[in-house]
């Protein structure tokens, strides 16, 4: 028998579009890909994208962002098993009512409530406002129907439930990450990096006066933003720190270099769920710095911070290698809960129960 599961996504990972939902969903399709299962994401398009794309082994369809409610002919014509969303949007709503005799499933990466809107509302345009107070209430009533519902970081599942309006917690369903095998070379000398977008979401500007009061480490900072302007200035505003080495997009065996080189990583965002930077960091042995704490990852595995003490958590960890302890045990967390293969034998798994409980099975 064939399994066909249809990932559904507001972003993949590629066509200059880089964030954490995206990278999850890339790195699931792949993975599924090398398991026999036929995948296809629908996505809205980016950069240089087509209508209809190769990648990794998955197809992938672009559809123009306003071209959700007409997505619902891609979506029967696909025909998959499963429908799988990665975080609920207009895509699951649509899916459920073209396809509704098929499994629909919904993993929440981050999911907000009107106060997590409102205080992230600065870095988003009024189009989002208005997909936000008009949609809002239907992507909630798509996600009650899927026939399962789960959340990439243990965190938010209470957080999900409320939210969306179930009867239970939804289920833990880990995103994946690779990790190498054997022990990474570390820098001879401190090393910090910053991996993410440079847009005001992630806050990069609060590395400068962490970079200037620790002038004897080195800071390296890798992403851009998406805008060109906003990336411009920010490259502006950290290369007046002689101790920053601003590298730009990485991906691939470049970013598996810089992490296995450095030793910490930061995080500034405003706000954040699990990030799979925090993931590819422990993978690597990195401590974790920051202020958020999903999962207890920065306090068990870095430093969580109180407020603004970036200083005084990079100093602590610094102290006496603490960070070296810190990453062997995130280190150890990520290869049992979070590694590749681990992560994909749970989605078939998962895919598996899902179908049984709708009394389907897999196309012959």
């Amino acid at each position: 028998m064939s399994l066909r599961v249809c990932l559904i996504s507001l972003e993949i990972f590629a066509w200059g579009l880089y964030g954490g939902v995206g990278k999850a969903t890339r790195d699931i399709a792949t993975g599924l890909s090398r398991r026999g299962v036929e995948v296809d994401v629908v996505t809205p398009k980016a950069g240089e994208q087509g209508t209809l794309d190769e990648l990794d082994g998955f197809t992938v369809h672009g559809h123009s962002l306003y071209g959700y409610p007409f997505t619902g002919p891609l979506f029967r014509r696909i025909g998959a098993d499963i429908y799988h969303s990665q975080e609920p949007g207009l895509g699951t709503l649509v899916a459920i009512g073209a396809v509704p005799s098929a499994a629909h499933m919904v993993t929440c990466h981050n999911p907000r409530g009107r106060d997590d809107w409102e205080r992230a509302g600065r870095f988003y345009g009024y189009r989002r406002k208005l997909y936000n107070s008009y949609m809002e209430p239907h992507v909630k009533e798509a996600v009650r129907g899927a026939d399962a519902v789960f959340c990439q970081s243990r965190h938010i599942q209470q957080k999900a439930r409320l939210l969306y309006g179930l009867g239970s917690d939804p289920g833990f369903l880990p995103n994946p990450v690779a990790v190498p095998e054997g022990r990474p070379v570390k820098s001879s000398e401190p090393t910090v990096c910053f991996l993410g977008r440079l847009d005001p979401e992630k806050n990069p500007e609060r590395l400068v006066g962490l970079a200037r009061s620790n002038p004897d480490v080195r800071f390296i900072v890798a992403g851009r933003a998406h805008n060109d302007e906003r990336d411009g200035k920010v490259r502006e505003l950290l290369g007046g720190c002689r101790n920053v080495e601003l590298i730009g997009f990485v991906d691939g065996p470049e970013k598996e270099r810089l992490l296995d080189e450095s030793w910490v990583l930061v995080n500034t965002s405003h706000a954040e769920c699990l990030p799979v930077s925090f993931l590819e960091a422990a993978a690597h042995r990195c401590a974790v710095l920051s202020r958020h704490d999903p999962d207890g990852f920065s306090s068990r595995f870095g430093c969580r911070v109180d407020g603004d003490g970036y200083e005084a958590g990079l100093a602590w960890l610094l102290d006496g290698d603490r960070w070296r302890e810190k990453g062997e045990a995130g280190h150890r967390y990520v290869s049992e809960v979070h590694e590749e293969g681990r992560v994909i034998d749970l989605h078939m798994e998962t895919y598996e129960n899902v179908l049984a409980g709708k009394g389907l099975t897999p196309r012959p």
